[in-house]
């Protein structure tokens, strides 16, 4: 929880990616562990990721990029949501994405790169402690 209210969490396929079986595992594991979760579905631009998630006043973005343009798609949503005022959205992500792009794109401001293999309790566990670190000491 972030102060009073559930962790809020986008989850969105940008580009022309048309699998999205990982997309909805992880959004029902974020949904069963209590966070309220917005799935866009299939083919998102980034603009269309960005209008979502400030309109649906997310925590966080998560990303599922299977097609290879995730050096394109992280950045472009990174830069989005800055331009909407929305820097503070935690933006991560997850799919086949090289160990060296990873690094990149976490260099670049992405907050994580969950890969293949990764723990749904790892990918939970990490957004509460982020959720809580945003939410600042508890009175």
């Amino acid at each position: 929880m972030i102060g009073e209210r559930r962790i809020r969490v986008l989850v969105a396929k940008p580009g022309l990616d048309g699998h999205d079986r990982g997309a909805k595992v992880i959004a029902r594991a974020l949904r069963d562990a209590g966070m309220e979760v917005i799935y866009t579905g299939l083919h998102q631009t980034p603009a269309m990721i960005v209008d979502a998630a400030v309109q649906e006043d997310v925590d966080f973005v998560g990303l599922s990029v299977l097609s290879g343009a995730h050096n394109t798609l992280f950045p472009a949503v990174m830069e989005g949501l800055a331009k909407a005022g929305a820097d503070d959205i935690v933006l991560f992500g997850g799919g086949i994405i090289p160990e060296d792009d990873a690094a990149a794109l976490k260099a670049k401001g992405v907050a994580e790169i969950f890969t293949p293999g990764s723990r749904l309790e790892g990918i939970v566990d990490w957004i509460r402690e982020r959720a809580a670190d945003r939410a600042g000491p508890l009175d």
